[in-house]
């Protein structure tokens, strides 16, 4: 009887001590995410150029097979590995830094191809991660997503960063004013580089998960569809632009563009400052459930088609 008793006390004693260490790790866990979102609020101004340029160098944060601590765990330091929102690419710390020698050479005119901008630049994705519930994902990963795959195919490219939110604001403007706001930035640009003639206003669906996603493949894709306004005097220019895009997106993707959208009549913008250029282009990639990582395959596509349109206009 003794014995039982012993037994019985010993187990309980291990069950204790088990509840014991799952609560303190439970709790650590809660207290250094509380410290590491204090630190992120107080210390550290993130933004999607910093999300897009980590994930595009730290594809382990979607693999599958990731738990949610493991993926908590390998993000919580992310801050100390990126430098401030003058964003010039990623900083690993626990490396030396590889000592060069340093040739002179004759910089190259700086003469953007390709602008990318975002009329709606609040328009967000859904967090699908640690990371990106500290970073809101809005429209404008694409942006970042699209310039890099620009550069790797030979385009100078700008990207806009300037607020549209305070160009309404200051002006005394609505929210239907957007596209009066991104075309004050157009002029600008224009007229700073006269070598832009490709310019992206990319944008976001407001349909639910279900129409604006698709799995070709072994891959999820954010659905794409292109807006055209017909009050444009010389829309049939840039349809045609747009629908050179659209076709080989639609063969080598089937499904992934839900076609071109033309709009006009009363009570809508009708021109989208597509008379700006003839290759002026509106399109939405995604929706509001879709994840970074469907928006950043489809963004890839996109901009990797584009430069093969503009390649063949070129030559």
């Amino acid at each position: 009887m003794k014995k039982k008793f012993i037994a019985k006390k010993r187990k309980n004693g291990n069950f204790k001590v088990k509840l014991k260490f799952f609560l303190f790790l439970f709790f650590f866990i809660v207290s250094v995410s509380v410290v590491y979102n204090f630190y992120l609020k107080k210390n550290y101004i993130a933004d999607n150029k910093i999300l897009v340029d980590l994930i595009m160098n730290n594809s382990s944060i979607y693999k599958k097979d990731s738990s949610l601590f493991k993926d908590t765990i390998n993000n919580l330091f992310v801050p100390y590995k990126l430098i401030s929102r003058n964003y010039k690419g990623l900083v690993n710390v626990s490396k030396k830094k590889e000592i060069k020698t340093v040739v002179k050479e004759e910089k190259k005119e700086y003469k953007p191809y390709i602008y990318i901008y975002n009329s709606h630049q609040s328009e967000e994705y859904i967090p699908s991660n640690y990371l990106s519930y500290t970073v809101k994902p809005t429209v404008s990963i694409n942006n970042y997503i699209m310039e890099d795959v620009f550069k790797k195919n030979g385009y100078d490219v700008l990207v806009e960063e300037r607020s549209i939110k305070d160009l309404i604001n200051n002006n005394g403007w609505n929210y239907a004013s957007s596209y009066r706001a991104s075309r004050v930035y157009l002029d600008d640009v224009k007229k700073t580089y006269p070598s832009l003639e490709v310019f992206i206003d990319v944008h976001r669906d407001s349909l639910n998960r279900d129409k604006t996603t698709i799995t070709i493949g072994d891959k999820n894709y954010a659905k794409i569809i292109f807006l055209i306004g017909l009050e444009n005097s010389n829309y049939q220019v840039n349809l045609s632009f747009t629908e050179k895009i659209n076709n080989i997106i639609e063969s080598r993707y089937p499904g992934l563009s839900k076609g071109i959208y033309k709009k006009g009549g009363a009570g809508v913008n009708g021109v989208y400052n597509q008379d700006f250029s003839g290759k002026a282009i509106l399109v939405e990639i995604g929706g509001v459930d879709n994840t970074i990582e469907e928006v950043m395959n489809s963004s890839i596509v996109v901009s990797n088609i584009i430069s093969e349109v503009i390649q063949e206009d070129e030559s």
